[in-house]
């Protein structure tokens, strides 16, 4: 009975969290080079017209099945291999702990960067639409919102690769208590430092920081993302070695 409720949750968990990175993936790739070199009047008309508030719906209800999925699967999991303490002495645990934590902050910035930036955003086009005003901090926040799902498409590939490497590739073992302190610390502060990047300081791309710029291109984007992956799996290597 177990191993079916695990079935099932991992199922969900896969169909939702397709549905959402798919979705990740069509904004950064897709729909926002495309209205960099549209007209105004076609990226207004996207917008009001009911394409992007379509798109968005599935995009944050795809985040939020996968994180409520990916949880309880994670717990039924620590119940599984007897408790905390032995799931964080295995490969499997502290990889699929970090993809989820990972995750976790994907989560945090669909519900509460991204998705109320685009509110205003799709408002603001609403209003002129109609021949009003457009919402003053519109472009700011739609510029906030935008880096912010840039630094998503960046967190997915090491999401991604731990997530994998929990069943498929065990190339660390957890050794004394120490390390694995030391490695969570290092791990934050990389965290940290990649979310600043996102909702700290201007995002308009004449005030942008060097970061954030490097977030304007889709390959940039890609390339951070392989190297923070590339950061991760050296630092946890040499920290557990």
């Amino acid at each position: 009975m177990t191993d079916g409720w695990l079935f099932l949750l991992r199922w969900f968990h896969f169909l939702a969290g397709i549905t959402w990175i798919g979705m990740l993936y069509y904004f950064n790739f897709v729909q926002v080079p495309f209205f960099a070199g549209a007209d105004a009047p076609v990226r207004t008309g996207m917008i009001t017209g009911g394409l992007v508030s379509r798109a968005l719906w599935w995009f944050r209800w795809g985040a939020m099945l996968t994180f409520i999925t990916g949880w309880l699967y994670l717990l039924h999991r620590i119940g599984q291999l007897g408790g905390v303490q032995s799931f964080f002495n295995t490969p499997y645990g502290w990889a699929i702990f970090i993809g989820g934590i990972i995750g976790t902050l994907m989560w945090f910035n669909v519900w509460f960067v991204i998705w109320p930036a685009q509110q205003v955003v799709m408002a603001s086009a609403t209003r002129v639409k109609e021949g009003g005003q457009a919402i003053p901090d519109a472009a700011a926040r739609g510029a906030r919102g935008g880096v912010t799902s840039r630094t998503n498409t960046l967190l997915s590939i090491p999401m991604l690769f731990f997530m994998g490497a929990a069943s498929h590739w065990a190339f660390f073992a957890p050794t004394a208590r120490g390390a694995k302190i030391t490695m969570l610390v290092v791990f934050v502060i990389i965290l940290a430092i990649v979310e600043g990047n996102a909702v700290l300081g201007p995002a308009t791309p004449d005030k942008a920081s060097a970061g954030k710029k490097l977030l304007s291109t889709v390959n940039g984007t890609l390339w951070a993302g392989f190297v923070l992956t590339a950061i991760f799996a050296i630092a946890l290597k040499l920290i557990f070695s």
